[in-house]
């Protein structure tokens, strides 16, 4: 069994990044349905232009308390905690390097400047940043005991990394913030022990 995903996956994977073809153009939503969000391709390591930037993906909420009543969370630094996770690891996982970072950049290429989505993929890319948001909210007891995560509002910082000292280029040190609107977070985002983390 583990086999047969193995050649799956890795045909998909092929297909997905292959040149268009016979098989991408009669199957092209079948793969695409496999390869995003977790399994997308990028060359941003080798391209001309590498990233060059530190991005920090930040959230806050609005949460509803035992006693009934609303309050809005100071920012949680979803990046830096994922740092924290890896520092001193020899082996972290997937998830705490790429998962938060791919969702970003994932919503962010499927959005306009004035987050509006564009193509077909704009409302898979913000479902799947709201649910990791509110996964990591649940982790770190946002709100307190018995508190319901309500809305969220997602943030980034991006800072440009400095040119080394040899290099004549000047690139601005202010970080740019791109801030989303309020999201409502619906109860199939706190299905699977959500509500019960947040509770803790």
């Amino acid at each position: 069994m583990v086999a047969v995903v193995t050649f799956v996956h890795l045909g998909m994977v092929f297909l997905h990044v292959a040149p268009s073809n016979t098989m991408t153009k009669q199957h092209g939503r079948a793969i695409d349905d496999w390869i995003y969000p977790e399994f997308e391709q990028n060359w941003k390591l080798f391209a001309p232009n590498p990233l060059q930037q530190n991005v920090s993906v930040q959230v806050r909420a609005l949460v509803r308390t035992p006693d009934g009543l609303s309050r809005e969370t100071g920012w949680y630094d979803l990046s830096a905690l994922d740092g924290e996770a890896i520092e001193g690891n020899l082996l972290p996982s997937h998830t705490q390097q790429n998962e938060l970072r791919r969702a970003w950049d994932y919503y962010a290429a499927t959005h306009d400047s004035k987050n509006r989505p564009m193509g077909l993929r704009g409302d898979l890319s913000e479902r799947y940043l709201r649910r990791i948001a509110v996964m990591r909210l649940a982790r770190e007891h946002a709100g307190g005991a018995g508190s319901v995560v309500e809305r969220i509002q997602v943030r980034s910082s991006s800072t440009n990394v400095p040119a080394p000292e040899w290099s004549e280029e000047k690139v601005s040190d202010k970080p740019v913030v791109r801030e989303l609107p309020w999201w409502i977070v619906p109860d199939s985002d706190r299905e699977g022990g959500l509500t019960e983390a947040s509770a803790r």
